[in-house]
């Protein structure tokens, strides 16, 4: 009987011991957390002057395109006004436009469906600018918007509504043309196209 009490007593203690470690490896590693949250908190804050404006690709987000020169303006007859203001080759093959769609009427607009395109793959993402196109006459090529992994296109989406005078900044994504091309035409349904220079 006295060998089955202390092989009791033995592992009554060895799990009083297993708690306490437990225990204290759980209080370092909640330490470790709100210490590593404290500096998360403490890095992500920053000066105003030091943030920086995020992009929407894919996301829907706002763009805050370079406003200082205008490529193109594009008047259509549905009371909407694309400004186009940059046309930019990116690093790995990509080309970036970026403008403004402003709503010249005095109400408020639906922006048109068509401006989603018609592929079947971008109708179930939602509102977007994924029907934009461009043109390089020389090359005689034809560049749609670039899509995700999953099927999203890579420009601002979520566009539906503008106010009367109102104004909705926007972006797109195509694969560049050869660097030969120094011009393209941007089309959008139901919207004139215009030639617009790429830098």
């Amino acid at each position: 009987m006295s060998l089955w009490h202390g092989a009791k007593a033995r592992r009554a203690a060895g799990a009083a011991l297993a708690v306490v470690a437990l225990s204290i490896s759980l209080t370092a590693c909640g330490g470790g957390d709100a210490d590593n949250k404290e500096q998360s908190a403490g890095a992500s804050s920053s000066a105003p002057g030091d943030e920086k404006p995020k992009d929407g690709e894919g996301s829907g987000g706002t763009t805050v395109p370079d406003t200082s020169k205008t490529l193109a303006t594009i008047n259509g007859s549905n009371g909407f006004q694309f400004v186009i203001h940059t046309a930019t080759r990116d690093e790995g093959g990509f080309l970036t436009v970026t403008g403004t769609i402003k709503n010249t009427s005095g109400s408020d607009q639906s922006a048109p469906v068509q401006w989603n395109g018609a592929e079947s793959q971008v109708k179930r993402t939602g509102r977007s600018l994924a029907g934009m196109t461009l043109v390089d006459k020389a090359e005689k090529k034809r560049y749609y918007v670039l899509r995700d992994t999953d099927g999203y296109p890579l420009t601002t989406t979520g566009i539906s509504r503008i106010d009367g005078g109102g104004s909705e900044t926007f972006f797109a994504q195509f694969p560049a043309p050869p660097s030969s091309t120094t011009q393209v035409d941007l089309q959008l349904p139901l919207m004139p196209s215009a030639t617009i220079e790429i830098s």
